[in-house]
């Protein structure tokens, strides 16, 4: 029996978005189709350029103006784990899109960039929101989430052949101390008994050391308790608390490249993360040292600060096209959003409170008519 044979599969990761385009959802997708253009993406540090199932030059407006009126669209992002073995993405995305469009039973009109400016290179693809006879693109919510990985994931491992035991060992090895979540936090998971409980025995020496090792990273980082030998206790929220810590760990990867590349070091205990979870307390001046994508796929932007206080500032600045453009090196100062209670918020809360943690219209009415 081959015990790797969960892992010879190359990964691929796929980020998935439903955009609606009423509205001003039209406006947000032309400017999300000219940020994936912008400079410094390709691996010359050039403009990304889009292309397409038939043509390295697509123009980005003549698609952007097929998409007026559309109800919606798809957005993309593929980004296989061994993409840096590949000179070119380009005949990857087509045989991905082709196989998408053999899946779904019709042809699809659609645009990609590739990105190489991550360290992780990934392709962005957007796929009208219509068929081939003109009605409206329907895709079931199973395929989106999973199908499309599947494909890419199959494509991956024929072009670069399924992983040796040496691969897979030493990726796991390299997992065991990692800040994140991982594949190993999964299978612990797994692992656990009806007491919620995690044992290490096992006749593979190899994952029980594995296993072993992992826990003990954990039981570092305050996430794991052995109670017994060979036998742990996994903290409740595990997987959310590692994929935060990932975020965060990212977060400041990105915020020592990006002042690297103006000069400038900061140590981790001078880099602060203000970002939707509110903690911004007080506002924040300083130069502005990039601007950049916080989430590709929702368009979610930051700003790196170099502040007056010292310290070097990662603040989520929200929608991109939502906010006023600030070049390089101007000064600005960040306020944090109130989060105080309106006197609208206590009203409805007051309303509520007198009728069993109900409310409506009609309850408000009949409690004051005014």
């Amino acid at each position: 029996r081959d015990r790797y044979a969960a892992f010879r599969q190359r990964r691929v990761v796929v980020k998935a978005r439903f955009v609606k385009l009423a509205g001003k959802g039209a406006d947000g997708a032309r400017a999300h189709l000219r940020y994936l253009q912008r400079d410094g993406v390709t691996r010359e540090g050039e403009a990304g350029e889009l292309y397409g199932g038939d043509s390295d030059r697509i123009d980005g407006k003549a698609f952007a103006d097929r998409t007026d009126g559309d109800r919606h669209q798809f957005r993309f992002i593929v980004a296989p784990e061994d993409g840096i073995e590949y000179e070119d993405l380009k005949p990857l995305t087509r045989r991905l899109m082709a196989q998408v469009e053999e899946d779904l039973g019709t042809k699809l009109d659609w645009v990609a960039v590739d990105h190489f400016n991550t360290g992780h290179p990934h392709t962005h693809i957007i796929v009208r929101g219509k068929d081939d006879r003109g009605e409206n693109l329907v895709i079931a919510r199973q395929y989106v989430s999973s199908g499309i990985r599947e494909r890419a994931a199959e494509l991956v491992s024929l072009d670069l052949g399924p992983r040796t035991d040496r691969e897979i060992e030493q990726r796991l090895r390299q997992e065991m101390e990692q800040e994140r979540f991982t594949s190993i936090d999964r299978q612990l998971l797994r692992m656990r008994d009806d007491d919620g409980l995690v044992s290490t025995n096992g006749r593979d020496t190899f994952r029980q050391t594995l296993h072993q090792g992992r826990l003990r990273k954990l039981e570092r980082m305050g996430l794991a308790d052995e109670v017994g030998p060979g036998r742990w206790r996994l903290e409740g929220e595990l997987e959310t608390t590692l994929r935060r810590i990932g975020e965060r760990g990212d977060i400041i990867k990105t915020m020592h490249r990006e002042l690297a590349g103006k000069g400038l070091t900061r140590s981790a205990a001078d880099c602060v993360i203000h970002d939707r979870s509110g903690e911004a307390a007080q506002p924040v001046v300083g130069r502005v040292v990039a601007r950049g994508l916080a989430d590709e796929i929702n368009d979610r932007q930051y700003l790196v600060v170099d502040g007056v206080d010292g310290k070097s500032h990662w603040i989520d600045i929200g929608k991109g096209e939502a906010t006023e453009p600030t070049p390089e090196g101007c000064i600005v100062c960040a306020t944090p959003r109130s989060t105080e209670p309106r006197q609208v918020d206590r009203t409805v809360a007051e309303i509520a409170a007198a009728h069993g943690g109900h409310y409506d219209v009609d309850i408000h009415l009949k409690h004051d008519k005014s």
